[in-house]
C-alpha cells in the first residue's frame, strides 16, 4: 500500500512544480518505509505482560535470584525464565509463551509479587495465541491448576517444567507413577523412573555387584587421627568496618524461620537427653562406604540415624503425628517423611527423606546425597521442603555435644545429634575400653507425647545404633 502510495506521489511532478520541491521521491519513499515499519510491528505482534502465578503454599511474595534471559531474547513454551526464591524454596519459572522478550520488571534480588508482571514478551498473533489472559487482572492461577494431559482415557496431573523434563527424556507420562497429590507426577518421580531405566541407582551392570571392594589402603584416603579436635579456621571474608548501623528487611529461609519458630513458641517443649555407643556402627559403615562407593553414593552415620527412627517410629506412632490447631485431633502420618536439618548459605532448611519406612539404607543414603546437592546449590524445590513429620538435626557436624532443639510445626518431635567422640567406658568385664560416643537431644510436644514415651523409644533407636545388626530383623 505504501508502495503505491510513494508511486502515486511521484506522479505530483506534472501538476505542479511547487510539489516537487516539498514532495521529494527518495524522501517521501522512505518516510513511507519508516511507516510500513513501523505499522508491520503493530499488526504482527503483541505486547503482553506475564505475570507471576501463585505457587502455592500461601507465598505472596519471592526475591528474582537470577534470569535466564535478557532483553531481546526469543524464547519458547517451557523454556527458563528465572528463577525465585521464597521463604520455602527456590522455583524455577517457566514462559507460556512463544516470543521475543521485550521487558524485565525486577533486577536481581528485588521483590516480585504474586499476580504482578514479570517479564513482558511480544508474541505472533498470527499464530492464534490469546494474551488478553494476561492483560486482563485476573486471579493468579491456584497451586492445584497445574497442566492436565489426556492419555489413555485419564489425565495426568503435572507442572509444564515436569513435562519438558519427561520429554527431553523421552518419558511418556502415562508411565509414570505420581507420588504427589491427586497423584499428580513430580519432578522426582520423573528422576526415580529415569534412573530404575537407565540403573543410575543400582550397579550399572551385573559385573558391579561382583566387585569385590578395594583394600582400605586404597580406597579410603588417610585422614588425621585426631580429625574431630581440628582448630577451626575463621572464614576468609574481607572485614568492612564503616561504624554505621545498617538495616537489611528479613527475607528468603530467615523470613520462614521467623514465622516457624514464632509458632513454635507455642508449643510446650519436654526435652529428653542420652549418649549411645556407636562404636559397632562405626566398625560397620567403614565396611560399607567402599560397596556404596562403587554405587556412587557417600555413605555417612546419618541414613542409620534416620532408618533407625523410622524403625522406632513404627512402634510409637504418636511421634510422627501432628495436631491440629484446636488441639481436638491428633492425625497419625502413614509417612515416615523424616526432615534432616541443613545449614547452607541461605540459612536453615530442613528438607525431609520421603517414605523411609519402605527404603533401605542405601536408598536412604542416595536421596541424602540429592538433597545435599540441591541445597548446597539453593536450587531445593517446595516438594523436598514440605511434608515433613520427624526431624533430625546433626549439630555435630559443625560442633557441640547437647542442643536444645525446637519443634517445626506441624511435627510433635525432633532429635538433635552431637558430635561422636573418642571417650573411655567400661565393659561388661568392668575393663575400661576406648568407645565411640555420641549425645542425643530429644524434644517432644508435651500435650500428646509424655516422658515415659520418649524416653522408650529413644532406648529403642538407641540399640538399633548400639547393635546394628539387631535392624535386619525388622527391615523392609
Amino acid at each position: 500500500v505504501c508502495i503505491h502510495r510513494v508511486r502515486s506521489c511521484s506522479g505530483i511532478r506534472f501538476i505542479k512544480s511547487k510539489y516537487v520541491c516539498v514532495f521529494d521521491k527518495s524522501a517521501l519513499k522512505f518516510s513511507h518505509q519508516q511507516r510500513l515499519f513501523r505499522t508491520s510491528a503493530v499488526s504482527c505482534g503483541q505486547i503482553v505482560q506475564f505475570k507471576l502465578s501463585d505457587i502455592g503454599e500461601g507465598i505472596t511474595e519471592v526475591t528474582v535470584k537470577e534470569w535466564y534471559i535478557k532483553e531481546g531474547d526469543s524464547v519458547s513454551q517451557f523454556d527458563s525464565i528465572c528463577e525465585v526464591q521464597s521463604d520455602k524454596a527456590s522455583v524455577t519459572i517457566t514462559s507460556r509463551y512463544d516470543g521475543i522478550i521485550r521487558k524485565l520488571h525486577y533486577n536481581l534480588d528485588e521483590i516480585a509479587y504474586v499476580g504482578k508482571p514479570l517479564v513482558d514478551i511480544e508474541i505472533d498473533a498470527s499464530k492464534g495465541v490469546s494474551p488478553e489472559e494476561d492483560v486482563v487482572e485476573t486471579p493468579p492461577m491456584s497451586h492445584e491448576e497445574h497442566t492436565h494431559q489426556e492419555i489413555k482415557g485419564h489425565k495426568t496431573l503435572a507442572t509444564p517444567a515436569v513435562r519438558r523434563l519427561a520429554m527431553e527424556n523421552n518419558i511418556k507420562l502415562s508411565e509414570v507413577v505420581g507420588t504427589g497429590k491427586d497423584n499428580r507426577i513430580l519432578k522426582e518421580d520423573i528422576l526415580n523412573y529415569l534412573a530404575k531405566q537407565t540403573g543410575a541407582i543400582l550397579p550399572p551392570s551385573p559385573k558391579a555387584e561382583i566387585i569385590p571392594p578395594l583394600p582400605k589402603s586404597e580406597t579410603v584416603p588417610a585422614v588425621p587421627k585426631d580429625r574431630a579436635r581440628k582448630i577451626p579456621v575463621p572464614v576468609s571474608r574481607p572485614i568492612v568496618f564503616s561504624g554505621k548501623d545498617k538495616t537489611e528487611p528479613v527475607t528468603g529461609f530467615h523470613k520462614a524461620m521467623v514465622k516457624t519458630m514464632s509458632a513454635a513458641l507455642k508449643i510446650p517443649h519436654f526435652g529428653y537427653c542420652d549418649e549411645i555407643n556407636l562404636t559397632q556402627l562405626v566398625q560397620l559403615r567403614e565396611e560399607l562406604k567402599p560397596l556404596a562407593q562403587v554405587r556412587g553414593v557417600k555413605l555417612s552415620f546419618m541414613p542409620f540415624f534416620i532408618k533407625a527412627a523410622s524403625l522406632g517410629l513404627l512402634q510409637y506412632p504418636i511421634l510422627n503425628a501432628s495436631l491440629d490447631e484446636s488441639c481436638q485431633n491428633v492425625t497419625y502420618k502413614a509417612s515416615h517423611n523424616i526432615g534432616v536439618a541443613m545449614d547452607t548459605e541461605q540459612g536453615l532448611i530442613v528438607p525431609n527423606v520421603k517414605n523411609v519406612q519402605v527404603s533401605s539404607v542405601f536408598e536412604i543414603a542416595s536421596e541424602l546425597n540429592r538433597l545435599q546437592s540441591l541445597g548446597s546449590a539453593g536450587q531445593l524445590g517446595t516438594n523436598d521442603l514440605t511434608g515433613g513429620t520427624f526431624t533430625l538435626s546433626n549439630i555435630g557436624t559443625i560442633g557441640g555435644t547437647y542442643a536444645k532443639p525446637v519443634i517445626l510445626p506441624p511435627e510433635v518431635a525432633i532429635g538433635a545429634l552431637g558430635k561422636i567422640q573418642v571417650l573411655p567406658r567400661f565393659n561388661g568385664k568392668g575393663e575400661v575400653v576406648k568407645a565411640q560416643i555420641m549425645n542425643v537431644s530429644w524434644s517432644a510436644d508435651h500435650r500428646i507425647i509424655d516422658g515415659a514415651t520418649m524416653a522408650r523409644f529413644s532406648n529403642l533407636w538407641k540399640s538399633y545404633l548400639e547393635n546394628p545388626a539387631s535392624m535386619l530383623l525388622d527391615l523392609k
